[in-house]
């Protein structure tokens, strides 16, 4: 279970206690129940990470848009109250930006969400130069977007880089060297499921994860 699970379970089963302790056990039901629900909701499930020129589902969640814009290949994710929230890196690299942007809370399935909710940003640059653009948004009922990153921070694919509160969506944008391998309607797990393949492999050398977290300049030295 993530934190913010553990302090939302928390929270109701005090909350439980004191009701109980006011009006009985059977007033204290509801409390209970939703201290589980959180519990429940805020898993955060070991995954298999596969090894090779993958770009990783960032989420779990229903595949709702494979489409090409600006050049490269759009897969938005939806994920319901029901789906782990836990948001994952797709590749392996260096977070070379992380941008925050303001914005309405449609229902995430919805095609104009990409452009109108508000949402963070991922862009992960891997050693060889490959690029792949990610976006945590939110929906109508999830207000809340949890960033554990930064920039300049490494990561591995697969690797946990935030979460996101309830129902809501994921976009990730892979330019023409990959190989889409999904489509509308599949359902994806964050960090084991394979959005792409590369025609090469992506290598990072330990002597750069040891180096984790690095600035951008890293790459021009390397």
């Amino acid at each position: 279970m993530v934190r913010d699970g553990i302090y939302y379970a928390l929270g109701f089963v005090v909350a439980g206690v004191l009701v109980t302790s006011m009006l009985g056990s059977l007033a204290a039901i509801p409390f209970f129940i939703l201290a589980a629900f959180c519990g429940w909701f805020f898993r955060d499930p070991e995954r298999p990470i596969p090894v090779g020129p993958f770009a990783l589902s960032p989420a779990d969640g229903l595949v709702v848009a494979v489409v090409p814009e600006d050049g490269r290949t759009r897969i938005s994710i939806f994920l319901n109250i029901f789906d782990v929230h836990v948001n994952r890196s797709p590749i392996s690299g260096i977070i070379t930006d992380i941008t925050y942007k303001k914005g309405e809370f449609l229902v995430a399935s919805r095609p104009e969400a990409t452009e109108r909710n508000e949402q963070n940003v991922f862009t992960v640059r891997a050693k060889d130069g490959t690029t792949v653009v990610f976006s945590q948004i939110t929906g109508l009922i999830a207000r809340r977007i949890v960033c554990y990153k930064k920039q300049g921070d490494f990561v591995q694919a697969g690797d946990r880089v935030g979460l996101i509160k309830f129902g809501s969506r994921v976009d990730v944008y892979l330019g023409p060297e990959w190989h889409i391998q999904v489509k509308p309607g599949m359902r994806v797990s964050g960090g084991s499921s394979v959005l792409a393949q590369r025609a090469g492999e992506v290598i990072l050398t330990d002597a750069l994860a040891a180096a984790a977290p690095l600035k951008e300049a890293a790459w021009q030295t390397s």
